[in-house]
């Protein structure tokens, strides 16, 4: 099980208050934490197929990206494999997906943009895995700190109409 990862008593004492960290577009070292089997159900674009839900350590945050196992994404199947070295140039691979895990390699790192229940949000996601013979030099190394808190939690404003104490008519 992840180190980060430990279920918490009723009564136990907590502290985090960042629920994610947004890293700065750029080149970074990762490393794979693990990978899980799952199921795409489908799309307008892809039919159902298997997936893999890989996690990647980069800097002090994880990233999780879905590999989809379909021949119109092998492409995106193939770049995992050659960014950390189990897959050569012009060379057939036979997936081994166990062996990921500690693997390292390169990723450039963008800011996602998205819109969900009519709200804007911001998270990172990974657009390119670096060969491992094309990685660029100037990666932030895996260790350093790559990530400030985001700080983007706000207090709700008051909604006109608001009555302190009264949820929705309901007087109890």
């Amino acid at each position: 099980m992840a180190d980060n990862f430990r279920e918490y008593g009723w009564d136990d004492e907590i502290n985090n208050e960042d629920a994610f960290t947004l890293l700065e577009p750029g080149d970074y070292e990762f490393e794979i934490v693990k990978y899980e089997r799952g199921r795409h159900e489908g799309s307008a674009k892809v039919p159902p197929c298997n997936k893999a839900i890989v996690t990647f350590k980069v800097g002090d945050t994880e990233l999780n990206e879905n590999f989809l196992l379909c021949s119109m994404l092998e492409w995106k199947l193939s770049q995992l494999f050659l960014s950390v070295g189990l897959k050569r140039h012009g060379e057939p691979l036979r997936m081994n997906w166990s062996a990921l895990p500690g693997k390292h390699g390169v990723c450039k790192v963008v800011q996602n943009k998205y819109t969900k229940d009519g709200r804007e949000y911001v998270n990172n996601r990974i657009d390119k895995l670096y060969a491992y013979d094309e990685q660029p030099a100037n990666a932030v190394p895996l260790t350093a700190r790559t990530s400030q808190p985001t700080g983007q939690w706000q207090q709700p404003t008051q909604q006109s109409g608001w009555n302190g104490g009264s949820f929705g008519g309901w007087n109890g």
